[in-house]
């Protein structure tokens, strides 16, 4: 993973307004997105001037813009806040005065933060949609068609045939139920962060790990995820079987954290968009809800 999910020293409120591309109805608006190395990359305009690609991510608990940009439109610095990531912490400058429009829906976050360390890396990306764009809009991300639909939360109603997973928030984190079935046979129920930023399938944290002995498993590898403050050793391999509600997703990728863990304690781990890619996504926090078709 990139970027990990994401804790906060301070409590936020983001909140936003409303207008879109191509409409399913008058509260809705469909826009094509970008796979960037693993991750969902949406396009918008910045105050009505640039147009910037941002990852969205359920993993970050505020939206985020490159400092350069901030700088460039001159937007007002109000504070900073602490950032907490799998490797460390740093602390960021806050600003207001952003309005992101997505063809004729705009959302003006409160508040976004720009990292200063990411200066000093290549520019994949102009910034995150965070906890804030997910409380904004109900998100559906089809990853067959390539396609976001944002729909206004109020007006939202679902017909679908789709697993519905209940969610709940750890301040602004999702998390989700679930279980994962060992090599022999046994299914663990466990907790997980829902983090669409997250290039990989399974994160799982080194208690975890360790309680079930999941780096002993046969065609496991040494390797590394990365974010905020540095990095954690891992091993990657799979696991049997992810189970969601009725839904089983069989041997997903995994990485197995030998130190520390990705998520709070008292999770498993966190669930990253190689396993969410393999359905229809609609993320709904107004109903605190996980839907997946």
């Amino acid at each position: 993973m990139l970027m990990p999910a994401l804790q906060w020293k301070m409590a936020l409120i983001l909140g936003g307004c409303a207008t879109g591309l191509a409409a399913t109805n008058t509260n809705s608006v469909v826009l094509p997105f970008n796979h960037e190395r693993g991750h969902v990359m949406l396009a918008a305009r910045l105050n009505d001037s640039q147009q910037v690609s941002l990852m969205v991510d359920t993993g970050y608990g505020m939206n985020m813009l490159h400092p350069d940009l901030v700088e460039q439109i001159g937007l007002r610095r109000r504070g900073k806040v602490t950032i907490v990531g799998i490797g460390g912490e740093e602390d960021a400058d806050m600003y207001e005065g952003a309005v992101l429009n997505f063809g004729r829906l705009t959302y003006a976050p409160r508040r976004v933060a720009a990292l200063p360390s990411d200066r000093e890396r290549s520019r994949r990306r102009d910034g995150v949609l965070g906890s804030g764009f997910f409380r904004r809009f109900v998100v559906e991300i089809d990853s067959k068609t390539t396609t976001i639909t944002l729909h206004e939360p109020k007006s939202f109603e679902y017909s679908g045939t789709g697993e519905v997973l209940p969610i709940t928030f750890r301040r602004d984190t999702p998390i989700i139920e679930g279980s994962i079935v060992l090599t022999n046979g046994q299914a663990v129920p466990a907790r997980f962060e829902l983090d669409t930023g997250c290039d990989g399938g399974l994160c799982l944290g080194s208690d975890f790990v360790a309680e079930h002995k999941l780096s002993d498993t046969e065609g496991t590898r040494r390797s590394r995820r990365s974010g905020i403050g540095g990095g954690r050793g891992t091993m990657s391999g799979t696991v049997p079987e992810l189970r969601l509600g009725r839904l089983k997703v069989a041997k997903p990728g995994a990485s197995f954290f030998l130190e520390g863990s990705p998520a709070d304690p008292g999770m498993a781990g966190h669930i990253g968009w190689d396993v969410l890619r393999r359905f229809k996504v609609i993320v709904d926090y107004e109903h605190r809800r996980l839907i997946l078709e």
